[in-house]
């Protein structure tokens, strides 16, 4: 088992015991079901997916690991509970970027964002709260189309939530890798269909290793796959999708290139790639009914997993 198949199977094990997004998780259970999970919250557990890596999707994806870790004020800790401005230092800590501990200093961190329409994933998105102080008391990580991950207060879970309007919007990953991925064929040495992955991705304008990611979820590279609810080929197309896209589901060629032209879609219509890839495992239906990821845990899943996969390729 590698290191990312490793931490999401380990993180997938807490999550089980809970209601991803609920407010009736508690501490004491939660730091139960981590230790028996094994996750000691010391940070090697954590970073193992994505260490060293600061692009917009690795910022997303190392967030989305923790979320159904309760709200626990002053929390550092993710087996025991994190508070808004831990949850983002733990995050980027883990991808190599220091971050000061509270908000008010978080506000402070890496480069000023003009406004919402400017911001990036994986920005720092801050918010004054209290009118009895100034200043800012609270922050979370922007993942797109309007939606942040954070740690919201006592009594809830760190989730995915409505940005609103931030105060303050500050962008701390390293100006090289806030531009959209274009990773190379390189990349991808050793995968099934790489030239595939590499050749779709460029007509179309997404990740070949998100594309190598999804078929990896989807499939496990086998092209003549066939789920129980009746998904066919690489990239398990349902048939009527399929043939809405002109695609042979069948033959790697058209379903890796109709998976780019449909990611491609739905990352221009949610804004983001892990809506995009809400969409693409629930339906772009469910995505605009919940306003972003849907609270099924196999979507939660799914898209921890495909983007922690896209790193581990890049």
């Amino acid at each position: 088992m590698d290191g990312v198949t490793a931490v999401q199977s380990r993180i997938t094990e807490i999550q089980q015991r809970f209601v991803l997004g609920t407010k009736t998780t508690s501490s004491s259970n939660w730091a139960s079901a981590a230790t028996t999970a094994g996750l000691s919250g010391t940070g090697t557990d954590y970073a193992t997916a994505s260490a060293g890596t600061a692009s917009e999707q690795g910022v997303v994806s190392e967030a989305m690991k923790y979320l159904g870790v309760p709200y626990q004020w002053g929390g550092t800790d993710p087996s025991k509970g994190l508070d808004c401005s831990g949850f983002t230092q733990l995050v980027y800590r883990n991808l190599g970027i220091d971050l000061p501990r509270t908000a008010s200093q978080q506000a402070t961190a890496g480069q000023p964002v003009a406004s919402l329409a400017d911001a990036r994933p994986g920005d720092l998105v801050c918010f004054d709260y209290s009118s009895s102080r100034p200043g800012v008391d609270h922050v979370g990580i922007y993942i797109g189309n309007g939606q942040m991950i954070a740690a919201p207060q006592e009594g809830e879970t760190v989730k995915v939530q409505s940005v609103g309007n931030p105060t303050v919007i500050r962008r701390v990953l390293p100006a090289q890798a806030a531009a959209p991925s274009t990773a190379s064929g390189a990349a991808l040495a050793g995968v099934p269909y790489a030239n595939l992955f590499t050749s779709a991705a460029a007509r179309y304008g997404v990740d070949p290793s998100l594309l190598a990611a999804v078929a990896s979820q989807e499939s496990g590279f086998n092209s003549q796959a066939v789920s129980p609810a009746g998904a066919q080929g690489l990239m398990q197309f349902m048939p009527s999708t399929a043939k809405g896209l002109g695609v042979n589901s069948f033959d790697p060629a058209s379903s890796i290139d109709g998976a780019a032209r449909y990611l491609s879609s739905l990352t221009q219509q949610f804004g983001s790639t892990p809506l995009a890839l809400a969409a693409y495992n629930a339906g772009p239906g469910a995505v605009r009914q919940y306003g972003g990821i849907p609270p099924y845990t196999e979507t939660q899943n799914y898209v921890r997993s495909v983007l922690s996969k896209a790193e581990a390729y890049r």
